[in-house]
Formats: structure tokens, sequence, C-alpha cells
């Protein structure tokens, strides 16, 4: 079942718009690093001269412009657009370790995308009403989507849809808490982690249940999983704070101030990085301590955050900017601002999801 028509939905403050007419047009796209302009076509290109991240890390990240109707394909280490992928307002993007096969949560639709990256073929699978996040596990065997519905709060759906990646169909749903925004794997795949309107559910993926939900009053959204698996860490916008909680118990360890409206939350080495969407900046905060050690600023409203799987940089998605800022974590400075889409209005790309997969040598 496809969505019929445009329609408007409301962010925790932020409207997005979406429609059902997914087209994909490749025009020439501006970049700007370090202060230098240019402008690149999103197939063929060379790096802009003096780019601080070129020669960085083997991976390709996939951006979901959820106002441009695509997922870009980056190359980390020149800091330039590879190729486009159409879709509907996507607004999640997860991508196979294998960096073969990119899963987008079409929220403009009622599916998730899986896309073929070598020759763009495009399978939908339906999951259900806007789902805004999708996720696959470490192994790859497994893909979750978040179905939220109309609505991210009580009026939103309450499913986790689980797909088979080998088939691309969708197994069977999990009930959730009402209205699912993120979800995320543990880092040996044995759990899923989603936020939901009241909380956060813990699914079991080898009985594919829910065995615990810890539950926040105050709104959770943005979630990662520290890489030994043991500490889960929650962004709540509402409240202005992030929570670090033990995975094994639910046990919530800390509730700190994390700036103006912390959305997403990205954890790399010993430090935290947190998206405050009402200040244009990112809070740095000791993973030990929980204390703000620092502040960078990045582009507008920014919404969406993803850790290279190395820990060298940490990609932030600039919701109105309609682009991505590079943080390098070495020296805690944007290195690199990529650009999402063409033209000058906002939310002229709205990058919205962020993954990351390892380029074959």
């Amino acid at each position: 079942m496809s969505a019929q028509g445009p329609r408007r939905r409301r962010r925790r403050g932020v409207i997005i718009a979406g429609t059902a007419a997914a087209g994909l047009i490749v025009v020439g796209l501006p970049v700007t690093v370090l202060g230098l302009s240019g402008s690149f076509g999103s197939a063929s290109s060379s790096p802009s001269a003096g780019s601080a991240s070129a020669g960085g890390p083997s991976y390709d990240a996939y951006v979901a412009l959820a106002a441009g109707n695509e997922v870009a394909q980056v190359s980390v280490r020149t800091d330039m657009i590879t190729a486009t992928f159409g879709d509907d307002t996507g607004e999640g993007v997860a991508v196979t370790p294998d960096n073969a096969t990119i899963f987008t949560a079409d929220t403009g639709q009622y599916s998730v995308l899986a896309v073929d990256v070598a020759t763009k073929k495009s399978t939908p699978i339906e999951v259900g009403p806007y789902p805004q996040d999708v996720a696959v596990s470490p192994d790859g065997k497994l893909v979750y989507a978040a179905v939220t519905g109309g609505d991210t709060g009580p009026g939103g759906s309450d499913l986790v849809a689980v797909i088979d990646p080998s088939t691309n169909t969708v197994t069977g749903d999990i009930k959730v808490g009402a209205g699912p925004r993120r979800v995320v794997f543990s880092p040996d795949g044995a759990f899923a982690y989603v936020t939901t309107e009241t909380g956060i559910d813990v699914i079991d993926t080898a009985t594919a249940s829910v065995t615990r939900v810890i539950p926040d009053p105050q709104g959770p959204q943005g979630i990662a999983v520290s890489l030994d698996g043991k500490t889960l860490y929650v962004t709540n916008p509402d409240a202005g704070t992030l929570w670090e909680i033990g995975a094994a118990t639910g046990a919530v360890l800390a509730n700190v101030p994390a700036g103006a409206e912390p959305y997403a939350v990205a954890a790399s080495g010993s430090s935290l990085y947190v998206a405050d969407m009402n200040s244009d900046s990112v809070s740095v905060l000791s993973a030990a301590t929980g204390r703000v050690t620092g502040t960078i600023g990045v582009g507008r409203l920014p919404m969406s955050m993803a850790a290279t799987p190395d820990g060298s940089q940490v990609w932030v998605g600039n919701g109105l900017s309609g682009s991505v800022s590079v943080i390098s974590v070495a020296s805690g400075k944007v290195v690199a601002t990529i650009s999402g889409g063409p033209g000058t209005s906002t939310l002229d790309a709205a990058p919205l999801g962020i993954s990351f997969a390892a380029v074959s040598s």
C-alpha cells in the first residue's frame, strides 16, 4: 500500500515535508570543504583541493536525504558523492556489512527499499505506515524497521518489522511501544533497542520478542550503544538530557544535561557526541563522567549522527542546512562540510539518516 498525496508530519518541533512522488534528478551538487567551494557531478568527480579529511578511512557513507527523495553514497576518503539512489522521503538508512545492499526506511511510503549498490535495482518491501528508521544486524542476516505510523506519539504504530535480507521479505512483526523512532543492534547482534513514545524496548533477536521495557517519561529519541555493548545512550529532546543506561539491567546510571534539544547521539572512544538541534551545535561529553568537555558548531538543526566504524570521524546531518558536517575525533573540529542537495533554500536535502560500510580493497 502507498501513501496518497503529499503529507506533512511534525517531528519534535520540526516539520518534515513529504510527497508520494519519488523521482530522481541528478545535478551538480555544491560542496564546501574548509571554506573552499565548488560544484561537482554526483558520479564523476575529483576531490576538492585542500580537503582536510581526504585520505581518510576507506568507507562508504550512505546519507538519507529526506527532502531530496534520495540516498547519497559518499566516499569517506574523499568526501565526494559517488552515486545517488532514489526513494520517497527516506529518513533512515542502513547498509549490509559487505557494502552490497542498502535498506532505506521509505518514510513517504509504506515500505523499506532494498537497493543493490552495484546495479541500483530497487526492491520495495511493504512493512506498514511510514517507517522512520531501519537497522541491519552486525552479521548482515537480519533487518529491523521501525514502523512509526502517522505520528511519533501515542497515535502512532507499535510495530518493528523483521526483514530477511536474503529474500527481501517480511518474516514477522514485533509489538513494541507506540511510535517507534530509532532502532539499533547490540555489537554482537543478540539484542536490538528501540526508542518509543514512552521508553526503550529491548528485543531478543533470537526469539524476536521484547524482553524488557525501560520506561522513559522524558520522551526518548536518539540511541547509541557503547562498543562493548554494556551501555546505552539515549537522548531526550524535550527534557534536554542524555540518559546512560546499563544494557544488562536496564538501570538508568546517569541523567545529564546535554544541550538545547539533544536529538541524536553517537559514541566514539571515550567520548559521546550529541546533536543539539536548537543550538546548531554538537556537545562532546566524557563517557566516563557525563560532563560536557566541548562544543562544536555545525550546520542548522543537526538531527542525525553516526561515527565511522574506526571511530576517527563523526558525521552530523544538518536538517535545515541540508548538509553533513564531518568532525575529526582527534582534533575536535569540523574538517569538511558536504552539501546534501542543490539550491540554497532550507530543507533542500534534510539528511536524517547516516550509515557506513567498509570499502573492499
